[in-house]
């Protein structure tokens, strides 16, 4: 996976010329990290089942019916055989490569990340005024208004047009004060209004989602640390070469 020849490539092929072309259209990043990516997954290994199910399912999502409708997908696309089936070889050697590399390392940090996956829906009043605040907490308290309908007509952000409805959302997307008040609230409990900045909130948590540990997730875990890594490599790249 050593990538440290990439910028030496570059320069041999396209020389010093060809890479201030590059840079004045903000075209060398971009084209660095492509040769960064091709270069790690160039040995990584994929079976003929794997390409076999990659083509099936861009059959399926091309929407054709079958793999005797594969000139026709090609004609659509515009492209050669040779052209699709290397997308697609590039394309399972990339998602093989993001498990070897980074599905180990995974859940660690999920681990590390799972209070920003955690995700709530709750409901909200925001008001400026704190007499207000108090006596449409006492309505919903008591049972004598909704808290969706004095949403509509009170709320002074933007839940006003959600019916008071905020989520489902990250946990950590509120105010901190807000967030440690939903962590150690239980659902359909209505909080006494508190006070953020210049707002009086009135707040009733309707739903706390944890997160855990899925496929799903290992899968976006594997992708946000291939992003980075890729970040890291191309940054390394460019001052190889500036």
């Amino acid at each position: 996976m050593d990538t440290s020849q990439v910028p030496g490539e570059l320069t041999r092929v396209i020389g010093e010329e060809g890479l201030q072309l590059l840079q004045r259209f903000s075209l060398l990043q971009p084209l660095l990290t492509k040769m960064i990516v091709a270069q790690a997954i160039a040995d990584v290994a994929v079976s003929d089942e794997d390409i076999n199910q990659a083509r099936q399912a861009l059959i399926e999502e091309r929407g054709y019916d079958g793999i005797e409708q594969w000139p026709q997908l090609l004609a659509d696309l515009e492209k050669t055989d040779p052209e699709v089936m290397g997308l697609l070889i590039g394309n399972v050697r990339q998602k093989t490569f993001l498990r070897e590399q980074f599905a180990p390392k995974s859940e660690a940090r999920f681990l590390d990340r799972k209070n920003e996956l955690d995700q709530v829906v709750y409901s909200l009043l925001r008001l400026k005024d704190r007499f207000l605040a108090r006596e449409l907490y006492l309505q919903v308290e008591s049972g004598e208004s909704n808290f969706a309908d004095l949403a509509r007509i009170y709320a002074e952000g933007p839940e006003r047009n959600t019916n008071g409805i905020v989520g489902p959302v990250s946990l950590t997307q509120a105010h901190p004060i807000l967030v440690e008040k939903l962590r150690i609230t239980k659902p359909g409990v209505l909080l006494e209004p508190f006070q953020i900045a210049e707002w009086w909130l009135v707040v009733r948590l309707e739903r706390y989602s944890p997160a855990t540990f899925t496929d799903e997730i290992s899968d976006l875990m594997c992708k946000e640390m291939f992003a980075e890594w890729q970040k890291e490599q191309t940054l390394a790249c460019l001052q190889q070469i500036q």
